[in-house]
C-alpha cells in the first residue's frame, strides 16, 4: 500500500463519520481514529524480523475542532469564476466515475439536458460499490467536466449545471 493511497483512506475514512477504522493486511497494520479529541494515526509494522513500529501523526479531519462533520450527500457548490450563474455539482466520494450504468447502456446524461432534483447524474465506483450520484438541483447541463471511466477525487467538479 503506497502513501497515495493511505492519503485516499484517511480522506474517505473523515468523510464517512466513522470514529475509528482498522485496516490488517500482511505485513501493514493501519489505525485511523477521528474525533474532537484525537488526532488520525497510522501504524506501519514492519515484518517480523524487525518488530519495530512507526508511528506517523496525520492533521485532524477537520479545520475546527468544533466544526460540524461534513454531510456525505452534500455534492453541490456555487462555482465563484467567470461561470458564476452556474452550479458546479462535485463528487461526494473518491472513485471511478461513471457516466452510464453498464458498457452497452445509454448515458445518464449528456449537455443540454434538462435535469431534476433525484436524477441520477452518475455512478462512481469505490471499492467494489456502486454508488448513483444523484442531482440536488434542477437545471440544465452545461459541461461535464470529466471523462468516462475516470478516476475522481472527494470534492472534484463533475458537472455544471445552468439552474435558470
Amino acid at each position: 500500500m503506497d502513501i497515495k493511497e493511505i492519503q485516499n483512506l484517511i480522506k474517505f475514512v473523515a468523510k464517512s463519520g466513522a470514529n475509528e477504522v482498522k485496516l490488517e493486511m500482511d505485513d501493514i497494520k493501519i489505525t485511523i481514529k477521528t474525533g474532537s479529541d484525537s488526532e488520525t494515526t497510522i501504524v506501519h509494522q514492519v515484518p517480523a524480523a524487525a518488530q519495530v513500529p512507526q508511528m506517523i501523526p496525520m492533521p485532524h479531519a477537520t479545520a475546527e475542532p468544533n466544526a460540524p462533520a461534513p454531510e456525505a450527500g452534500k455534492a453541490v457548490s456555487t462555482e465563484s469564476t467567470e461561470d458564476s450563474k452556474y452550479i458546479t455539482i462535485k463528487s461526494p466520494i473518491i472513485g471511478t466515475f461513471y457516466r452510464k450504468p453498464a458498457p452497452d447502456k445509454p448515458l445518464f446524461v449528456e449537455v443540454g439536458q434538462t435535469i431534476g432534483e433525484g436524477d441520477v447524474l452518475c455512478i462512481i465506483e469505490a471499492m467494489k460499490l456502486f454508488n448513483e450520484i444523484e442531482s440536488e438541483v434542477s437545471g440544465k447541463i452545461v459541461k461535464i467536466l470529466v471523462d468516462d471511466a475516470s478516476p475522481v477525487e472527494f470534492d472534484q467538479p463533475l458537472f455544471l449545471v445552468d439552474p435558470s
